[in-house]
């Protein structure tokens, strides 16, 4: 909204401003503590796997560096921090009682968040299954599940006294189509009926883990995570408006649908008829699903603009046709507009068209961008490390949450993604999405001039007119 002198824009006063992080892309300490592998310590093990053969075993050594990385949160003027538990650290084997060291190190986390005024915002997975559990059939078991939930009651018990938001997953999406569809994530598996039953495991442990947290603190804020993407046909041929909705079942209501409504859209199961008939589904699933949520998360990244099939299609992996399960042949294209490191257009409009939509078409519910960022290639020079198009990209992106606002969107906070450079999953440390450049090898910290200008957002709680708030600090 704009502010009411005219300068800018304005967030409400209680808009929640925080940025975001994985634990296995952060955190290190891969064997310590009582820490047993994921299937990301696995995956990334292989050969071919992922880019240099890198893995998350020290990453930012964010397990021995919490205490200074809080510091500079606070430093950041950060109201809530997001961050997820690594559910192997805690339950090492998926089963049976806490590793208490494990939660002992989160207990610590959310206690100095705490002392410096920061919101903690627990994600309970990002991805990270206990690979146990993986050799007992990994998601697409129904068993799994069960397993989420128990596991979910154990870190609530352990932090709930100082954690009031609480996200079950994070991106099931890519848990379930990247994971089991195309295989290019962890734990590597390529079958298309198993990605849909990971995808309805996923979701049916999320209701369980609710109603279980639920139950133990009525008044706590339980939502999920799920990343939509505006889509849009190539041309305004039926055959591509088809390919637009074939994508939209499979990347937007596959899960919207489930967790808002208690359904399945009866198109998705049309198109998949061939890959599977549902026979994972049971009586009693769909309700346990669509458990009532107090926010959901929305992460945000590009849009998709989809085709009929036509040649090939170009751009990221996870256009794989393995990853779109009974509509393989469908061919992603692109609007030629501006891309981040990662080859992702830049369209903040997209980010409108979704909240208007899902406000649109969902019981209202507050939501919340938990995850928005881009990837550049960031240098060091005499000592900082100055990224205007990132700054461009999170200024953009803003405008569009507050033209959401605007238009009656009940969003309450944005998440930036992410605090620091990471690990990003297949691409190793090749992509920098940070706020906070990282030095792998000497693990030093600089600010970029992004994380000096969202700071003065912070400050402000709002955007100047041409987006140029915190220049003079950035420099």
């Amino acid at each position: 909204m704009t502010s009411p002198n005219g300068h800018g824009v304005a967030f409400p006063p209680d808009f929640l401003w925080g940025a975001a992080t994985a634990a296995y892309q952060i955190e290190g300490g891969a064997t310590e503590g009582g820490r047993t592998p994921s299937i990301w310590d696995t995956f990334s093990r292989t050969p071919g796997k992922v880019k240099g053969g890198e893995t998350g075993d020290v990453a930012c050594d964010h397990f021995h560096r919490s205490s200074d990385d809080v510091k500079l949160m606070a430093d950041l003027g950060l109201k809530s921090y997001r961050f997820s538990l690594a559910w192997p650290r805690i339950q090492p084997d998926g089963r049976g009682p806490a590793n208490e060291a494990g939660l002992d190190f989160y207990r610590r986390l959310v206690d100095d968040l705490l002392a410096h005024g920061i919101e903690p915002w627990v994600t309970l997975y990002h991805w990270d299954l206990p690979q146990a559990l993986e050799d007992e059939g990994g998601w697409p078991a129904r068993d799994t599940a069960g397993r989420f939930a128990e596991y979910a009651e154990i870190a609530h018990r352990a932090l709930g006294d100082r954690v009031r938001y609480w996200t079950t997953l994070n991106e099931p999406w890519c848990s379930a189509f990247l994971g089991y569809g195309s295989g290019v994530h962890a734990p590597g598996r390529s079958n298309g009926a198993d990605a849909l039953r990971a995808a309805h495991h996923l979701m049916l442990g999320h209701g369980l883990a609710v109603q279980a947290m639920r139950a133990a603190q009525p008044d706590h804020q339980l939502g999920i995570t799920v990343n939509l993407y505006a889509i849009s046909p190539e041309t305004d041929s039926p055959a591509d408006a088809d390919a637009a909705r074939r994508i939209d079942a499979l990347a937007n209501r596959v899960f919207l649908d489930p967790v808002l409504r208690g359904q399945y859209p009866a198109d998705l199961i049309e198109d998949v008829r061939e890959v599977t008939d549902f026979g994972h589904v049971r009586e009693g699933d769909l309700a346990i699903i669509s458990t009532p949520l107090s926010v959901l998360g929305i992460n945000y990244y590009s849009r998709y603009v989809v085709g009929a099939p036509d040649g090939e299609s170009t751009g990221p992996y996870w256009r794989a046709p393995s990853n779109w399960p009974g509509s393989e042949s469908v061919r992603f294209g692109s609007r030629g507009l501006p891309v981040t490191d990662m080859n992702w257009e830049i369209d903040a409009p997209g980010l409108v068209e979704v909240l208007e939509r899902v406000h649109r078409e969902y019981p209202a519910i507050p939501i919340y961008i938990t995850e928005n960022g881009s990837a550049f290639v960031d240098k060091v020079v005499d000592g900082q490390v100055d990224d205007p198009e990132r700054v461009a990209y999170f200024d953009a992106h803003l405008r569009a949450c507050s033209d959401a606002i605007e238009a009656g969107v009940p969003l309450r906070g944005y998440f930036a993604w992410s605090l620091m450079d990471n690990f990003e999953w297949a691409w190793g440390y090749s992509k920098r999405f940070g706020m906070v450049y990282v030095d792998y090898d000497s693990q030093v910290r600089i600010p970029k001039s992004s994380a000096k200008w969202y700071a003065e957002v912070i400050r402000r709680n709002g955007l100047s007119p041409s987006g140029s708030e915190g220049q003079e600090r950035a420099q």
